[in-house]
């Protein structure tokens, strides 16, 4: 009786309190939406983040960060010293500061280059270069000599500066004629003999060889060799292409020029026998 007989508010009671909490909600949210829709209404947002002078709040992650050619130093951002001649830089390491174009540094200061004569700064701003025609030397720049038969050569590797035309190959500091054999021709290589045999021909000793093709046989491009291949179904014995002697239940191989036993045989020296 006494779970069952509980006062409990009335009806009537319960629901008032409940209208009048809904009124005051239903009020709250059209105030917040009408100051959100006014022009020139911001909220305050969390100041409790101290942002030191010179300092600005970091692109990405929350805090701070000193601006460009400043420093944190016990929560304050004090100003990088910088020579003459320097600008900042961003990095948060190291001395903050690089020379400017022209500039190098030098015991902490920034010193102008010294420019030699026939020499130019380069695009980055950061050291000089010569002058087509002219070679670094030290702190100078030397007129390179091209020898007879040669010209200047914009490359980034060498110490001459030139290269010899063609027909000719540089020797020491001169540029000497190539001698091509009989039956050969100039090549395009910088390196070797500067020459190349004629086709049907082959070098030996300085000097192009004309190839003796046996019969049976063809000619091939070839630096070593005989210079010429048996044709198919002939294998070179000597200096002569013979007949491949095929033996029953055997047919050419891959390469033409031996033979290989027909399945299930197998070779037993110059025969195919059963397994």
């Amino acid at each position: 009786q006494t779970l069952c007989g509980a006062q409990h508010p009335q009806k009537g009671q319960t629901m008032s309190r409940m209208q009048r909490l809904g009124a005051i909600s239903l009020h709250a949210i059209l105030l917040f939406a009408f100051l959100a829709s006014s022009p020139g209404v911001v909220f305050a947002q969390d100041v409790s983040v101290a942002i030191p002078q010179n300092s600005r709040a970091k692109s990405y992650g929350s805090g701070w960060e000193c601006k460009r050619g400043y420093r944190e130093n016990d929560g304050a951002c004090l100003a990088v010293k910088m020579p003459p001649n320097s600008y900042a830089t961003d990095a948060q390491y190291g001395r903050g500061w690089d020379c400017g174009r022209g500039h190098e540094e030098i015991k902490g200061s920034c010193v102008s280059f010294k420019i030699p004569a026939n020499a130019f700064l380069n695009a980055s701003g950061d050291k000089w270069e010569c002058a087509r025609g002219y070679r670094a030397d030290r702190k100078s720049c030397s007129a390179i000599k091209v020898p007879n038969n040669g010209y200047l050569a914009d490359t980034a590797y060498g110490t001459t500066g030139w290269e010899c035309n063609r027909g000719y190959r540089a020797r020491k500091a001169d540029c000497v004629a190539i001698k091509v054999p009989a039956n050969g021709f100039l090549g395009n290589a910088s390196y070797g003999s500067g020459w190349k045999c004629e086709r049907g021909y082959q070098a030996i000793n300085e000097k192009c060889v004309a190839v003796k093709v046996p019969e049976n046989g063809y000619f091939v491009e070839a630096s070593y060799g005989p210079g010429w291949k048996c044709n198919r179904g002939y294998r070179a014995v000597n200096k002569v292409c013979v007949a491949v002697s095929i033996p029953k239940n055997a047919h050419l191989d891959y390469s033409g020029n031996d033979w290989a036993c027909d399945r299930p045989f197998r070779k037993n020296q110059n025969d195919c026998k059963q397994p």
